[in-house]
Parts: structure tokens; C-alpha cells; sequence
């Protein structure tokens, strides 16, 4: 699954030192004092009272494990606390649908030395019918009108579509056109009312976004619930893409993400406006990235944050753990395009002017997002260095890396990575 953002809890407590052969063979910095001994990679201390000779310093208790031995300290004398990793959760891989396991182990207690190395193996498998969450975002501004008719009975044949992988789907809808303020949206009166470029045609009032149906597994409430919208409009090409994208992540509750694969499918017939563009409307105040639904599910800070930008937009979608399928037409595929390479685990599909094709391409995007494995961690402290090496099926071995990853890996294929720890530092707490 692309970006499958996934590590094993890692729970780390840093010890002094490691009496391992590396360790010797390097020798040892001599330390006035234990805590600071057990710091140095090699060294052990040793707190036998009648250990030193006479004038000899209190550092001399400072030296490797073998030597502090030869020097006839004590066994049970030599304070030299071992690395350890202690595996906590370790359910094993398994693909059944109501407890699907894809990731082994899954939780670890690490007992680190500094300056020493400390590895353990994960294992992914990718599973057979893994449970999918799908929110449909769709642009709404009056050039989606064909559009807007087509996915009004859609709704059946997407889920059909995506039960070919798995038995457990469900699927939501939004909707954006813009921020409601000039030079985006006509602020004359009958224009806000019925922003269609003319009067024989019925627009509902422009909105930046709207959650219109939370995620369900309910196709009769799905294709009720889109038949019901209309369609609206602008004054400019650009839309307000980027402030729904981040409200359909961050609203977690309003937009019912389960902890399950999650898709977001976007489609439009235009680009998008981004941070710096709310300034033509008096704008300024950056997109703080939280949510903002009022009881209607409605966006209604809109004209007070400024459009996201596409680093705000990108870690959002990565905190929340979202893949993200861009369906557009041909004319702007040039854009989303540059735009994916800077957000992780996102395609780019190319719409049907109509949006006729919007299944088929949903189908084969979700292959695409699912055929490669990424593995790394959200965060470290300071002090910590994590890298990975992958041993993928199709025989790709890579050397240390900053994360793991395999390509084109099928359903119930397993690949296996190797993960280094090492601490430059004790770590607080």
C-alpha cells in the first residue's frame, strides 16, 4: 500500500553500556564516574571497593568488560548492562476480514546503548480483502454540470467495483467550489443566490466545502443523498480544492474515518488555488490545517484562512493516513501531475469529460496506490537515528536507508524489513 505509514510501537530506554565484541575491539575512553562510563560504546565500570591499586584514579574503574576481568574484577562486579529488544505484541499475519493483520510484530520495548546499533525484523503481507473507507470530493462549479449527472448514479457501481477486492467498503461524498468573496464569487445579491453564468439555468449558493454524506456502507442513502445536490458556480478557473481536501482529512469525526484503508478521490475539470492566492481577497491569516464544520457540515472559515499550501496540504494527508486519487480532465492533468510528486501516495487518473470513466479509473488507481509497501516512522526525538533495509519478494534487497520500501507487491505477498536504532544520546524521560 503506498505509504502505508506503519512502524511497530517502539517504546525505548537508553542503558549505559553493552559489553558486546565491537564494543571491546574499540577500546575504551576511561570516564571519571559510572554514568558517565556507561555513555562510552565498549566500556563497563567496575564497583568493586578494593578493585583499584594504591594512587590509582577513580577513571581506572573505567575499561572494557574483558579487561576490567583481567584486571580481576569481580563477575558480579562489572556493571555492564546489555541491549535488549523485547517484543510486547506479536499477532501473527493473517488476512481474516473481521481481524486483518498485515504487520508483524507489533509492538517492541527497546533497551538501547548509545552509540551501539540495535535491530529488529518486521514483517508486512499484504492482505486479501482489507477494509476500505472511500470519501468521493468532487468539484461542483457549473463546467462539472454533465459531471455532476453522472455520479448521481454511480454510487452502486463504484462500491461494486471496489467489493471486487474486498467485502467491506464504504463510501462518502463532498463537495467545493470556492471562497464565497470577490474576485472568486460575484457578491451581488441575485449572483449569490444563483451564481449560474445564466438565468435559465438553477445554481445552489457557492460554498469552499461541503461534507454532504458522511462514510457509509449504505448505497440506497448514498445515491439519495447525491442525487439531491446541484450545482453552482464562480467567477475564476482556479477552485477551492486544497481547503476541502484538508477538512475532508482532518475531520475525522464529521467524515466517519475508520482505522481502514482511506481513499480520497478527487475530481475536477480545473487547477486550484493555494496558499498566498486569499490575498486577492483580503485573506491573510495562514491555513491553521484544523478542522472547521459547522452543524451543516459546512466550511465556515473560509474567508478567514487563507487557501492551504501544498506542504500543509501534503503532511495533513500523511498525519491522517489518506491516499489520494486525483481524477481530472485531460487540460489540467499537467498540473495535478506536478503536484502529486510532492504529495506522498497520490495518482493521477484522467477523467471523461463526462466523468463516464470514473469507476474504471478509481479501480485502477486503487491498484496503483496498493502496490507498494513504504515503512517509516512518523517521528523521533532528537538523539534517535532510525533506518531501514528492505528484502522485497521481487528480490530487490536495498542497503540502509531512511525508510523501507518495496514495489509491486501482490495481494499475499510478504516482504520482510530490517530496522536500525541508534541512540547518539540518552534520551529524556
Amino acid at each position: 500500500m503506498k505509504g502505508l505509514w506503519v512502524l511497530a510501537a517502539i517504546f525505548l530506554h537508553c542503558v549505559g553500556g553493552a559489553g558486546s565484541a565491537a564494543g571491546s575491539a574499540r577500546g575504551c575512553q576511561a570516564q571519571p564516574n559510572c554514568k558517565e562510563c556507561l555513555k562510552v560504546p565498549g566500556c563497563a565500570w567496575c564497583w568493586q571497593q578494593d578493585f583499584l591499586k594504591a594512587g590509582e584514579p577513580n577513571e581506572r574503574r573505567c575499561d572494557t568488560a574483558e579487561a576490567l576481568k583481567e584486571r580481576n574484577c569481580g563477575e558480579g562486579n562489572v556493571i555492564n548492562p546489555l541491549s535488549r529488544v523485547e517484543v510486547l505484541k506479536n499477532i501473527d499475519l493473517r488476512s481474516n476480514s473481521e481481524n486483518v493483520v498485515q504487520l508483524q510484530p507489533q509492538s517492541l520495548h527497546l533497551k538501547i546503548r548509545v552509540g551501539v546499533p540495535e535491530t529488529f525484523e518486521v514483517w508486512f503481507k499484504r492482505a486479501e480483502g482489507y477494509p476500505i473507507d472511500l470519501y468521493y470530493l468532487m468539484d461542483l462549479s457549473f463546467s462539472m454540470k454533465d459531471d455532476l449527472e453522472k455520479i448521481k448514479n454511480l454510487g452502486e457501481e463504484i462500491l461494486k467495483a471496489l467489493k471486487m477486492v474486498t467485502q467491506k467498503v464504504r463510501i462518502g461524498f463532498g463537495s467545493f467550489v470556492d471562497k464565497v468573496a470577490l474576485p472568486y464569487v460575484s457578491q451581488v445579491k441575485r449572483k449569490l443566490a444563483n451564481p449560474c453564468p445564466s438565468r435559465m439555468d438553477s445554481c445552489q449558493p457557492a460554498f469552499s466545502f461541503h461534507n454532504v454524506l458522511r462514510l457509509t456502507d449504505d448505497v440506497a442513502d448514498f445515491t439519495t443523498r447525491v442525487s439531491m445536490q446541484r450545482i453552482s458556480g464562480n467567477l475564476d478557473s482556479p477552485e477551492a480544492g486544497f481547503d476541502a481536501m484538508v477538512q475532508a482529512a482532518v475531520c475525522q469525526e464529521a467524515i466517519g474515518w475508520n482505522n481502514v484503508t482511506r481513499i480520497l478521490v478527487y475530481t475536477s475539470d480545473d487547477t486550484f488555488h493555494m496558499a498566498g492566492d486569499g490575498r486577492l481577497a483580503g485573506i491573510y491569516q495562514p491555513n491553521d490545517g484544523k478542522c472547521h464544520l459547522n452543524a451543516d457540515g459546512y466550511y465556515d472559515k473560509a474567508t478567514e484562512y487563507d487557501y492551504p499550501s501544498v506542504g500543509r496540504l501534503s503532511r495533513v494527508l500523511a498525519a491522517n493516513n489518506i491516499q489520494l486519487i486525483f481524477a481530472v480532465t485531460d487540460k489540467s492533468v499537467p498540473s495535478y501531475q506536478a503536484l502529486s510528486k510532492l504529495i506522498p501516495r497520490s495518482v493521477v487518473g484522467v477523467l471523461e469529460a463526462d466523468s463516464s470513466n470514473v469507476v474504471q479509473l478509481i479501480s485502477e488507481a486503487y491498484g496503483n496506490l496498493s502496490s507498494t509497501i513504504l515503512l517509516e516512522h512518523l517521528s523521533a526525538p532528537e538523539g534517535l537515528n532510525i533506518s531501514y533495509r528492505s528484502k522485497c519478494s521481487n528480490g530487490v534487497h536495498t542497503p540502509w536507508l531512511r525508510n523501507g520500501e518495496c514495489s509491486n507487491v501482490k495481494i499475499n505477498e510478504q516482504v520482510n524489513f530490517t530496522v536500525k536504532v541508534t541512540a547518539t544520546s540518552c534520551l529524556p524521560g
